[in-house]
């Protein structure tokens, strides 16, 4: 096929969209937060007899689903943004529902807030849920009758809300204060130690590589979002990822089963591995789990060793982040996609006479991911999950109509189930998702069932068939251009890479800056092109060039490693005996 010919046939898939994956290692965390977040606000409400407030409680509540992932400092800071970005949509949505009741301009609101909402999401990189629940929220209230007088006061509600959830997600921090660093060091560190076994190559090999350098690039993504200033505890993570970036670049030296080791050590409120010097020989012996030669710690172990090998990491910090307008410009074909799919939706659903159009609106923002074909299988997820998810709520219903607190508590058990099962996958977590929106709509008084089920399934196929008609009607040709510019990042640092390598002169901390930024095009080179291969409409892309790219990647990276020194140690290391205190 030449380089001009344009792709149109792409396989969508249907079962595999539908597989069942494994469930989060921490998939409690963000259902027992909601729980948390949500139970206290409707619980008093019940108890005032205002439960049909409950809906702008619950959109500051439901904030406590974010950022788990992130370190306390800087989850923090998420939240807070997330709290603003929560208020700033349903204060807009407020004013538009009482300045208004013409349903056409409100979908184009709703249309136009998605995409922001999607576009600032993905640019920021928050979630999950990413923009799903802030379009939920805004799209709902749209439809909620309104007056300009009450919109401060519901507002308020939302923000006391919203700093309850703040608390709940910070919860954890003083029991666990580097309990997501440590987390994302130990999934880098098993990632890494499947590729070593599965190194032989192959597609299997490629796979497990590619998962590595993912789980790596995101374990420093974590450490770096810590804060300038790394506890204790944080450098020895720190070196924990370095050793899985030296086992990832040489992975015929590795040990896997120390890697494994590693891994579960770091685990837990327990000691982090102290991993002594990756270059010392056969028979030096250690105390303290640190290498000791006649005359003392000198640049082959000890404090100078370590602190060279943390060069790069101190590098990286000092570097600034891109502004934001560089990193909402890439994602203007997929908030044209939002908005246009939103708005055809939330129009076809009113020309069929729906009540609540925003349905269909927020099913078409639910749905668009990094291309197509993905957009295809989360749409294939989204009505499955839905239609089994309406089949519950029929049989909830009749519990969830006792009255107020029997509502409240279907809704926190929703909430959990939701949040526990999406992990695994997202039809699956919609199965929970679809009552909770209905079981919402019932908070300022109980409605027909019947009529209920049938709004939300024909909303939930016109949804998922406009958007998704969207996301193909809009082209994303900058696909095919990004994969250039990620080819020619990847040339650009491995050229760099392996001139600082041949420079007998170069330093420690030139060498670890150029693995690492070598290291990091790699990763994005990868996410770059599997995100371009979903997408129709475009030229053909360079795959043998990506394939080649990486190759040689890979190998000026092992090159860089043994330039280093970064071997690990084939002997065996018991973890028990290497610690470090992990008292921040």
């Amino acid at each position: 096929m030449s380089s001009a010919t344009p792709t149109r046939v792409r396989r969508l898939p249907v079962v595999g969209a539908l597989r069942l994956g494994r469930p989060s290692d921490v998939w409690f965390k963000p259902a027992l937060s909601v729980v948390a977040a949500v139970a206290p606000p409707s619980l008093l409400l019940v108890a005032l007899g205002r439960l049909d407030l409950a809906a702008y409680t619950m959109a500051g509540s439901l904030c406590a689903l974010y950022g788990h992932n992130r370190p306390y400092p800087a989850r923090a800071k998420v939240l807070a943004w997330v709290i603003l970005g929560m208020l700033g949509g349903l204060a807009v949505a407020l004013v538009a529902a009482s300045l208004t009741r013409n349903a056409v301009v409100l979908v184009t609101v709703g249309a136009l807030l998605a995409a922001v909402q999607k576009a600032v999401c993905d640019a920021t990189r928050v979630g999950p849920p990413a923009h799903v629940i802030l379009t939920f929220v805004s799209s709902a209230t749209l439809f909620v009758p309104q007056t300009l007088g009450q919109v401060p006061g519901h507002l308020a509600l939302a923000a006391a809300a919203g700093a309850w959830a703040w608390l709940v997600g910070m919860a954890p921090a003083p029991l666990r204060p580097h309990g997501p660093e440590r987390r994302a060091t130990a999934q880098a560190l098993k990632a890494v130690a499947v590729y070593a076994e599965t190194a032989r190559g192959g597609e299997e090999g490629a796979g497990a590589r590619s998962a590595a350098y993912a789980a790596v690039h995101a374990a420093w993504q974590t450490l770096l979002a810590a804060g300038n200033r790394p506890s204790t505890t944080r450098r020895a993570l720190e070196r924990l990822v370095v050793r899985a970036e030296v086992a990832l670049a040489a992975p015929a030296d590795a040990d896997p089963a120390r890697l494994r080791a590693w891994a579960g050590a770091v685990r837990g409120t327990g000691r982090v591995p102290r991993t002594g010097d990756p270059r010392q020989e056969d028979g030096v012996p250690h105390r303290d789990g640190v290498p000791h030669r006649d005359g003392g710690p000198h640049r082959d172990g000890g404090p100078l060793r370590e602190r060279d090998e943390l060069a790069g990491v101190a590098a990286e910090r000092a570097v600034a982040p891109r502004p934001l307008w560089s990193r909402l410009s890439p994602l203007a074909p997929v908030a044209v996609r939002t908005a246009l799919g939103c708005a055809l939706a939330g129009y076809v659903s009113l020309a069929l006479g729906a009540d609540r159009p925003y349905w269909a609106l927020v099913t078409a923002a639910s749905l668009y991911q990094a291309n197509v074909t993905l957009t295809w299988s989360r749409a294939v997820q989204r009505v499955v999950g839905n239609l089994v998810g309406v089949l519950l709520f029929a049989a909830i219903t009749p519990v969830a109509q006792l009255g107020p607190l029997a509502l409240v508590l279907c809704i926190l058990a929703c909430n959990f189930g939701a949040e526990a099962l999406i992990g695994r996958n997202y039809w699956l977590g919609s199965v929970c998702v679809t009552p909770l929106a209905l079981l919402v709509t019932e908070l300022p008084g109980y409605q027909p069932t019947g009529e209920l089920v049938t709004d939300r399934v024909v909303d939930t196929l016109i949804g998922a068939l406009v958007g998704f008609t969207a996301a193909v009607a809009v082209t994303n040709r900058r696909a095919g251009r990004r994969v250039e510019r990620a080819l020619t990042a990847v040339d650009r640092a491995r050229e760099h890479a392996a001139r600082v390598a041949a420079d007998p002169a170069a330093t420690p901390a030139a060498l670890e800056a150029a693995r690492r930024g070598l290291a990091a095009a790699v990763v994005d080179l990868r996410a770059t092109a599997d995100a371009a291969a979903g997408e129709w409409w475009q030229r053909a892309l360079p795959q043998e060039r990506v394939v080649l790219a990486e190759q040689a990647a890979h190998r000026t990276l092992a090159a860089t490693v043994r330039r280093q020194g970064l071997l690990p140690d084939p002997g065996t290391i018991s973890t028990h005996t290497h610690t470090e205190d992990a008292s921040p």
